[in-house]
């Protein structure tokens, strides 16, 4: 197929992709573009695809992303904030979580954590984008110490209070990823939050048993993460979601996966994001010696992902994730890259780094699309009129979106700043 590095179309668009693919998967294929959505049986089928499948899949993803989305891909102008490293879980291929006895910092200060916000609003980001561990003060006394001396109860009762402060006090839109969370948790998170987010990861049950990635993370079990979804669809949150490949999960455990998704935003159309994260082994964890994704893989993937979810789906990849051909994911169907900062690190994934915004805008541009600058809430959770955004927040998106919900001023100012 000739995948490979560049800026060049990294592998030929098939003009007929039902004709080209193998008789099982031209029905699939056909229901995919018929309109209807794909049954469980027929998603399933995809499981058993080729590699000589690829570009059939790719093509067909591609066109139906432009039937939905049309040729406009989309980033978030965001700073990363780790509010507090400490987490409950431990998580096979996690370097993100810190034990209190590994830190200087068992949370980030309200001081700390306004001068950044601050200077990502100097750069023209948006987004907030507030990423922690899950409910430390379950494991460790020091972290229920702190927050009593700091006056809180919980972790949660602190990220209110931080998102409170940078909705009030700065141009940025909070965007809290916090973990699970309960009905009550996310009602008050909705005061201030435009959209929350929480990984799906896997439906897989398997991906707990001894010697398996979350075998000790039990905030990572499909119920309780499942249920969070569905409690964020009952409030009219804007959720952003997605599935991490790789980390031994197979293609059918995927497929699940991205059925649950999708039933959840049938019943409650509250599916902002979906986003497919491909795992990367880090040094000093469980799997450190466990093989990345492949390209293919990746791309199968994606694909598979918007065939399932349909035109209507915004599906994302992280950028920094493959960095040398990033570009390559247009062609399976993506119309969003994520949160990019021109301030902060990823420190999920601190060996990734952003590309910057006039690369990402260069290698856009030479596929074909238009790159536009989003808010942390998608345009088309954005208007007041929908009914998703508290009033304290859509006063504010209204005063920072353009007619089509996009972010006032386009992208001029990330690529060309003065």
């Amino acid at each position: 197929m000739g995948l490979h590095s560049g800026n060049a179309l990294l592998f030929p668009q098939v003009e007929d992709p039902i004709g080209a693919a193998c008789e099982d998967l031209k029905p699939v294929l056909d229901a995919a573009l018929g309109g209807l959505g794909l049954t469980t049986e027929q998603a399933l089928k995809l499981a058993s695809s080729a590699l000589g499948d690829l570009p059939a899949l790719c093509s067909t993803a591609s066109q139906l992303r432009d039937l939905g989305k049309g040729r406009t891909v989309t980033f978030s102008p965001k700073v990363f904030i780790p509010l507090t490293r400490m987490c409950r879980d431990f998580c096979g291929y996690c370097t993100f979580r810190q034990a209190p006895d590994e830190t200087d910092q068992l949370y980030m200060s309200p001081e700390q954590v306004l001068d950044v916000a601050r200077a990502g609003q100097r750069m023209g980001c948006t987004e907030a984008l507030l990423t922690l561990g899950e409910r430390p003060e379950q494991r460790y006394p020091e972290a229920s110490q702190w927050l009593s001396r700091s006056g809180y109860a919980t972790t949660h009762d602190y990220l209110k209070r931080i998102s409170e402060l940078i909705l009030e006090e700065t141009s940025l839109l909070p965007h809290s990823n916090p973990g699970t969370m309960s009905r009550r948790e996310m009602e008050q998170l909705r005061e201030s939050n435009p959209s929350i987010g929480m990984m799906l990861e896997s439906t897989s049950p398997r991906l707990h048993q001894m010697g398996e990635p979350h075998e000790f993370a039990p905030s990572k079990r499909p119920s309780v993460r499942i249920k969070t979804l569905e409690n964020a669809g009952k409030l009219r949150i804007p959720f952003t979601t997605g599935i991490l490949i790789g980390i031994g999960e197979t293609r059918t455990e995927r497929i699940n996966s991205l059925l649950a998704i999708r039933e959840m935003h049938r019943r409650y159309g509250h599916v902002q994001e979906v986003i497919v994260q491909n795992f990367r082994a880090k040094e000093n964890t469980a799997m450190e010696d466990h093989l990345d994704p492949s390209t293919e893989d990746l791309l199968w993937t994606v694909a598979t992902s918007r065939l399932i979810l349909g035109p209507g789906a915004n599906v994302q990849v992280p950028p920094n994730l493959s960095y040398d051909n990033y570009q390559i994911c247009l062609q399976a169907g993506i119309n969003d890259w994520g949160g990019i900062s021109p301030v902060t690190i990823d420190y999920v994934n601190p060996e990734a780094p952003w590309p910057p915004i006039i690369d990402l805008q260069r290698r856009t541009a030479e596929l074909g699309f238009e790159l536009r600058p989003r808010l942390a809430v998608y345009p088309e959770f954005a208007h007041t009129s929908f009914g998703y955004l508290s009033p304290k927040v859509s006063k504010k998106v209204a005063s920072m979106a353009d007619d089509e919900g996009y972010v006032k001023g386009g992208i001029d100012g990330y690529v060309n700043p003065a």
